[in-house]
């Protein structure tokens, strides 16, 4: 095992002040965001690692959140491989529906800078947020100013969650769209792999969500993040009794959105 530094601890049980100063959050994300311009300090091959089990078995992701907390003091990711790498997979996704959609330039450069600022980054921080709050506020343990769910905890809880969803809905679905089974028509087999596509991917999300933040051990009732699957379940029945078809009105939406 490599050997590892602790911060200094006084008999009060609190940080000296350059040890406190080194963990605060500014410090950690002046940190993060330093690297974001040094590629060769990325480990994109362990990032890759990352994401191919977010779909196998994410509870080994969460695992190594665990020896960084033990390691690093930290449960956020200290390195941005895994957000680089997920916006490569976001801009070359767009772009794809950008051609699926038979968009021209412009459009498929507005739709890309829409579902970047919009819905990755500016939804991810509003979902990020929320849920920071509420885990301090409702699921801790022993609330107290010892330990607490990081606000960049949440967020790489959310890139997690949001990976295979993105995978699922702005790149496998896009065989589908114009081809195989024409999903966004209106007939039933269409609609019925569409919805559960959509059923999939959004599955992934709550149960890495839920993932997540139960491997926080001072977090109580996590079990609550898996009760957005009854509506889940109960809104795909009502899909596919009423046709509804939500590629369609994703492809409508994305098609709207940059006229």
């Amino acid at each position: 095992m490599l050997p590892t530094s602790s911060p200094q601890i006084h008999r009060n049980g609190s940080l000296s002040e350059r040890d406190a100063a080194r963990h605060t959050a500014g410090a950690k994300r002046y940190k993060y965001l330093r690297r974001l311009l040094h590629f060769r300090q990325m480990d994109f091959e362990f990032a890759v690692w990352q994401m191919l089990y977010l779909f196998t078995s994410p509870q080994k992701v969460y695992r190594n959140f665990h020896y960084r907390k033990q390691t690093k003091d930290q449960w956020a990711r200290d390195d941005p491989a895994f957000l680089v790498l997920l916006s490569i997979w976001l801009c070359v996704s767009t772009v794809g529906f950008g051609l699926v959609l038979d968009m021209g330039f412009v459009e498929t450069l507005t739709l890309l800078l829409w579902v970047v600022f919009i819905d990755c980054i500016g939804v991810g921080l509003l979902i990020s947020t929320l849920m920071w709050f509420v885990t301090n506020k409702y699921l801790m343990k022993h609330p107290n100013r010892d330990y607490d769910v990081e606000w960049g905890y949440a967020f790489d809880v959310h890139l997690n969650a949001f990976y295979p969803l993105l995978v699922i809905l702005h790149f496998l679905q896009l065989f589908f769209i114009n081809h195989v089974v024409v999903i966004s028509s209106d007939w039933f087999l269409g609609y019925f792999v569409g919805n559960t596509m959509w059923l999939i991917a959004i599955g992934y999300y709550v149960y890495i969500t839920f993932l997540g933040y139960s491997a926080l051990p001072f977090l109580k009732n996590t079990v609550v993040l898996l009760y957005p699957f009854a509506l889940l379940g109960l809104l795909y029945v009502l899909s596919i009794s009423l046709g509804w078809n939500f590629t369609k009105g994703l492809c409508w939406f994305y098609k709207h959105r940059v006229q």
